[in-house]
């Protein structure tokens, strides 16, 4: 779980600090709205740099929230001058296979089908696809094929909900 870097201008730059300052700009912006901040992303693609936001609400998002969240966080964030260089800003909706970040997030999801993938082995395995049973102090617990893991959340490579067929 080394640093990920970016080089821009002439310089290297640390990803994990300036993501922190954008959520720390957005949540204000989405909590008077009644939203969250589900996840933001910053990478290079091939038609540039792309800033993608994740977005939510109880009984979820629609296009005209993206449409004002993006207009009044981009306002925010050149006003800020957070990123040094030319970016698209995208915000959009987690979608059916939302990511799960916060230990609220596995609280709130439990009974739903959970694809986890870990850092490292936890009792022999890497990755789970099972029920979430919620959370038991910083363990996930998750039932896959009738068994029970706790796994730590520090731990968690990547963790999505599944689409239930």
């Amino acid at each position: 779980m080394g640093a990920h870097f970016f080089f821009i201008k002439g310089k290297f730059l640390k990803l994990e600090p300036l993501l922190e300052e954008i959520r720390q700009t957005a949540e204000p912006v989405l909590k008077s709205q009644g939203m969250e901040l589900v996840d933001a992303e910053y990478q290079r693609e091939a038609r540039g740099w792309v800033l993608r936001v994740y977005i939510d609400r109880e009984g979820g998002v629609n296009i005209d929230d993206c449409a004002e969240v993006s207009r009044e966080l981009g306002t925010l964030l050149e006003v800020r001058d957070l990123i040094p260089n030319s970016y698209i800003l995208e915000v959009s909706s987690p979608g059916l296979t939302r990511p799960l970040k916060k230990l609220e997030d596995f609280q709130k999801y439990r009974n739903h089908l959970v694809k986890i993938k870990t850092f490292a082995p936890v009792e022999g395995r890497r990755n789970f696809k099972g029920k979430l049973l919620g959370v038991e102090g910083d363990l996930v617990q998750v039932e896959v094929d009738g068994r029970g893991y706790g796994i730590p959340q520090r731990s968690i490579a990547k963790a999505n909900l599944e689409i239930e067929f």
